[in-house]
């Protein structure tokens, strides 16, 4: 049967597409797909989205499993028709229940995302488990994930380690880098820095950009490894040229403190900009102090404030606190001690000493908040405990003033 199946695939591999046509206008579902596929991927023939989604359209509606995957993904992306998720599902569907591996492991990424379906993180399951038993590497990956996570399934994570490394073991990238990080981690295993690095270290050479920056990471702290900044430069370097932000924002700190290069703030600069107009919280915070210090770029304190805000607005701490601090001085923006103080405060939940101990002062004067001795007192507690100098001197000082409340 198998030896049938071969025979049948290379008959039609070998055809031309003159002879796939007059095959195709016959009705020949397998003739109709093939040469769709020919249209749709170029080879061997001028790539025409229109004529691919025609004869792919008549051998889906004959039942072809093949044609019925290729024309959901057109509809997955919007290649040759506009793109509709639901469309994409039913195609997927009915190409996965004849078992079709992609199909399977596509339709499990719909209802995973909840694309042209309702999310279920239970359904994706089913469908993910039956391209899994075909030996799908995406699928297991995807399975492990859901294991770690508790999606659809009890959080397990000894069955997530298992099927993160059924799939790494077949040499995807990102299965490699998922299980390294439970080895960083010590998720259902035990942590291994070495086995994390090992496998950073196989899907980095990859190009797997993510694992290029862990990589980075490891050999900057000597996390399983020789600490060795020349060759942390060297990865964050490859993921960074990528566009991977988190890579953007660790090269341009190795920039801006000479580790395994030559210190060059106006090359951090760039870096900080690249990660920060796509989103990175920390290089938005490094770029605005880079404006607000003059280091690398003139020195514009209202687009510090302008970096500062982005950050503080995705919770930076320490971006709230240099917002705090330009709001009470009026750097970069018009002074307001109420602002000041809603940064300060927000700075100050999430431990930030300086913003405690500048709260001591607002709260005591009643500077952009009522006054409230108590508050002061709190603050500047917290600050003292956290082993801030000025906080621990003025504690005392406020400890006294409470005693002697007419000093």
């Amino acid at each position: 049967m198998e030896d049938n199946k071969q025979k049948k695939k290379e008959y039609y591999a070998n055809l031309t597409t003159k002879e796939l046509e007059v095959l195709a206008e016959q009705g020949d579902p397998e003739a109709q797909f093939r040469l769709g596929y020919r249209y749709k991927t170029g080879k061997g023939i001028k790539q025409n989205y229109k004529k691919a989604i025609e004869w792919l359209t008549k051998a889906a509606m004959q039942g072809n499993s093949n044609a019925q995957y290729s024309l959901g993904t057109c509809y997955n992306r919007g290649k040759g028709v506009k793109k509709d998720y639901s469309k994409a599902v039913v195609w997927y569907s009915k190409s996965a229940e004849q078992g079709n591996m992609p199909a399977q492991f596509d339709l499990g990424a719909c209802y995973y995302m909840g694309h042209g379906v309702k999310q279920d993180y239970k359904k994706a399951l089913e469908w993910y488990f039956k391209a899994a038993e075909q030996g799908d590497s995406w699928s297991q990956n995807d399975i492990g994930i859901c294991y770690l996570n508790g999606y659809g399934v009890e959080k397990d994570l000894q069955k997530a380690v298992e099927w993160l490394t059924k799939s790494a073991k077949q040499g995807y990238a990102t299965a490699q880098y998922n299980l390294a990080r439970c080895y960083m981690d010590g998720e259902g295993v035990d942590q291994d820095m070495k086995k994390a690095v090992e496998l950073y270290k196989k899907t980095a050479t990859q190009g797997h950009a993510w694992s290029q920056n862990n990589l980075g990471l490891c050999y900057e702290y000597g996390d399983g490894v020789r600490k060795n900044y020349k060759k942390a430069v060297e990865w964050f370097t490859k993921a960074a040229e990528q566009g991977a932000d988190n890579a953007q924002y660790h090269l341009g700190n190795c920039y801006a403190e000479g580790l395994g290069v030559k210190k060059d703030f106006e090359k951090a600069v760039e870096l900080y900009t690249k990660a920060a107009k796509q989103g990175n919280k920390r290089a938005q915070f490094k770029l605005g102090k880079c404006y607000r210090n003059g280091k690398g770029v003139e020195k514009n304190l209202a687009k510090a404030v302008k970096w500062f805000l982005l950050s503080a607005k995705q919770g930076d701490p320490l971006s709230q606190f240099y917002l705090g601090v330009c709001y009470e001085n009026g750097e970069g923006v018009r002074k307001s001690y109420k602002k000041a103080a809603e940064w300060y405060i927000k700075a100050a939940e999430q431990g930030v000493s300086e913003a405690q101990y500048n709260l001591v002062t607002f709260y005591e004067y009643g500077d952009g908040v009522e006054k409230n001795y108590a508050k002061a007192l709190e603050w500047c507690i917290k600050a003292a405990e956290q082993g801030n100098p000025e906080a621990q001197k003025r504690l005392l000082e406020l400890k006294e003033k409470q005693v002697h409340p007419c000093l």
